[in-house]
């Protein structure tokens, strides 16, 4: 009797499993009516009464070590069954797919960065504007093209109000709560009534810079651009400045960058010149300083408008813009390597 209790004993001790169907296996065979422990209890009985007191309690702690270690590998076996939750461990991996960033967020963060790297900070506002801020506080004149119904969308329960044509709307309502010095950029989306084609939409976005304080100069505006050029297409970037109007900056100009002329595209893009447009820039006009607070006998300052399809479109090679809103995952996965 004592060589099988200890050999069962092992038996007990030697057995490891995680499989639930494997525990319930062991458990029959151990305990079960026709069980192994069950049939040395059943020698038990017969046995005389001296040798019952030797091998009754060894048996029995025979028994309850069979049943705790059948509880503790079927508590094992339960918990792996709920970390795999009943998956089929020899199937192939279905890998959640990745997004990526649209193409006019691309460029358009890189555009903030590097402007926040020389310390322009980052100013939002509402894309429903008032006249106020969206027309007259930047010195349009009454009889101005843009406020037209052909170039705007007002709203039209009240034609006071229209959505934004550009963010310089953002940079009035900045010098209206700052006092100078200001440096700040606002990117955001405006809108336009506009014909929509291969290149022009009726929205599109725009990162303005705007900086306000004692003795700015064009020389300012022209290095910081030259600065943002550099970083933006590269160190031997150049770039030049054409006299231009708009009603909010005087002087005013229109910023080139030259692309070259390597290949048919460059001919197509730039219109044979190499030069391709990239913002308008110019003087804060002493009216628009006067509109909202600020000495023009005390403060001057720049601002510029970029437009951030247009460079999207170069740099990635899109023949059309129409592409960039057509929320075509076909297209938008070509960028999850672009940065």
């Amino acid at each position: 009797m004592k060589e099988r209790i200890d050999l069962l004993l092992r038996e007990v001790e030697e057995f490891s499993t995680k499989a639930t169907a494997e525990v319930e296996s062991f458990r029959v065979e151990m305990l079960g009516k026709k069980g192994k422990i069950t049939s040395l209890f059943n020698d038990f009985r017969e046995m005389a009464g001296d040798q019952k007191k030797e091998f009754g309690r060894p048996l029995n702690e025979l028994k309850k070590f069979a049943q705790e270690k059948v509880s503790e590998l079927k508590a094992d076996a339960e918990e792996s069954s709920d970390s795999v939750s009943g998956e089929d461990l020899s199937r192939p991996a279905n890998f959640t797919s990745l997004g990526s960033r649209h193409p006019v967020n691309l460029v358009k963060n890189e555009i903030v960065s590097i402007f926040r790297s020389i310390g322009f900070n980052v100013s939002a506002g509402p894309e429903i504007e008032d006249d106020w801020h969206n027309f007259t506080a930047l010195n349009f004149p009454e009889e101005h093209p843009a406020r037209d119904m052909q170039d705007t969308f007002f709203v039209e329960r009240d034609p006071d109000w229209a959505l934004r044509t550009h963010t310089s709307s953002v940079q009035v309502r900045v010098m209206e709560n700052s006092k100078p010095p200001i440096r700040t950029i606002s990117p955001g989306r405006v809108f336009r009534n506009e014909a929509i084609s291969a290149r022009s939409h009726c929205f599109f976005h725009q990162v303005e810079g705007l900086y306000i304080d004692k003795d700015v100069s064009f020389a300012d505006l022209k290095q910081t651009l030259l600065y943002f050029a550099q970083e933006f297409f590269g160190p031997n970037t150049k770039i030049r400045l054409r006299p231009s109007y708009f009603p909010f900056t005087e002087p005013s100009a229109e910023m080139d960058v030259y692309w070259g002329l390597e290949n048919e595209r460059d001919y197509r893009m730039t219109k044979g010149t190499g030069w391709l447009e990239v913002l308008g820039c110019g003087m804060v006009d002493p009216n628009v300083l006067k509109n909202n607070g600020i000495d023009p006998e005390v403060y001057s300052g720049f601002a510029f408008g970029i437009g951030v399809e247009r460079i999207a479109l170069h740099r990635f090679q899109i023949p059309d813009i129409r592409m960039l809103f057509e929320n075509d995952l076909r297209f938008l996965e070509q960028f999850k390597a672009a940065y």
